[in-house]
């Protein structure tokens, strides 16, 4: 199969675009959002629910799959999209969040990462190509370079150190994988935060490696919005045109449309699902909390802009008495809300795109 991304239209006086992304499980039409699936599954939905709601793509977590069940044991199942039955693409982070995120338990040497699992503390030490390796095993369509980044606000001298490593690290991958044919994309990861200088630098090296897509990482973490979008303008204009630009994590949707506009592809971000199983939901009108008392007797639908399952059969005094008394039909609507509501406004962007009308669509959603 050849590796492939395609821009089939570019909206007027903007950076935004719609592709086609090839991958040997399907076509990707972006820009795309790609729910949260980290152990294999949307929590609270099945995979027909998913695919009836617009989802091409999911993203799994390989840090989380290699601890429970273990690649291995995935390969023998026949693979990734055997082993969870979605025969549609599936990429796969690397763990770097994992690493920033579960910090107390981890330590990051030139080497690779050593930490203790989370489950039971057994040391678990994985190096750049471990990663690829198990990547591979798992048999994902894009695969992601492990990379490391601090939290914010960092100072330049720590942000400049893991710079230096993530662009290492991604030199070893790309060498580990470039060893055997294979119809799986790896895509490098950038770094610096909002240190301009430590961006470009971390993008020119990537470049220079040249991976299948690139990402911008260690974002959203609490830096000042305009940073972070000059980021991604700055950093867009860097990049092949031929090839995809993920935005890794960010999910507000006045985010996403920012990013849009300046060239990102493709979007993940558990926002939408971690919201629904705590009652909060996006609509059409903004934010909702469902377990507000006012919505106690309320006969409306959550949305009735939304033509979704939830939306079509059920009140929001209902919504709020399932979220109140704990049940798990309150998940399951709720995320199946959110969620249509995300890959709604995804197929509005690109037909927006297509249709030349992106900045007129932009501004009628942040309104």
């Amino acid at each position: 199969m050849t590796k492939s991304f395609k821009v089939t239209a570019r909206a007027a006086g903007s950076s935004a675009r719609t592709g086609l992304l090839a991958t040997a499980h399907g076509t990707v039409e972006t820009p795309a959002f790609m729910p949260v699936a980290s152990q294999g599954t949307v929590k609270g939905l099945t995979h027909d629910v998913l695919e009836g709601m617009g989802a091409r793509i999911i993203l799994v977590n390989s840090y989380h799959l290699s601890l429970r069940p273990g690649a291995d044991a995935i390969r023998r199942l026949g693979g990734v999209h055997s082993f969870i039955s979605w025969q549609k693409p599936i990429l796969s982070d690397s763990g770097g969040f994992q690493i920033y995120s579960l910090s107390p338990l981890v330590k990051v040497g030139e080497d690779g990462v050593r930490f203790s699992s989370h489950l039971d503390g057994t040391k678990i030490f994985l190096t750049p190509e471990d990663v690829v390796d198990i990547q591979r095993k798992m048999g994902t369509d894009v695969m992601m370079c492990l990379d490391t980044f601090p939290s914010y606000p960092a100072t330049m001298d720590t942000m400049k150190e893991a710079v230096g490593r993530t662009t290492r690290w991604a030199s070893r991958a790309k060498r580990h994988f470039d060893t055997q044919e294979s119809s799986q994309h790896l895509w490098g990861i950038s770094q610096g935060g909002v240190f301009w200088d430590q961006r470009e630098k971390c993008i020119s090296d990537l470049l220079e490696m040249d991976f299948d897509g690139y990402a911008f990482g260690g974002l959203g973490l609490g830096e000042p919005k305009s940073q972070l979008f000059e980021v991604l303008e700055k950093g867009g204009a860097l990049l092949p045109e031929d090839k995809p630009r993920y935005l890794m994590g960010v999910g507000y949707v006045e985010d996403i449309l920012e990013a849009v506009d300046r060239g990102v592809d493709l979007f993940d971000c558990v926002l939408p699902t971690r919201n629904a199983r705590n009652g909060s939901l996006f609509t059409s009108r903004g934010r909702m909390s469902i377990k507000n008392v006012k919505y106690a007797e309320d006969r409306r639908p959550l949305d009735e802009a939304c033509s979704c399952y939830t939306c079509r059969n059920f009140s929001r005094a209902y919504l709020r008495h399932l979220f109140e008394r704990g049940e798990i039909a309150s998940a399951v609507l709720n995320t199946i809300h959110n969620l249509h509501y995300y890959l709604d406004i995804f197929s509005q962007i690109r037909q927006a795109i297509s249709l030349n009308s992106f900045d007129l669509l932009k501004r009628k959603i942040i309104k």
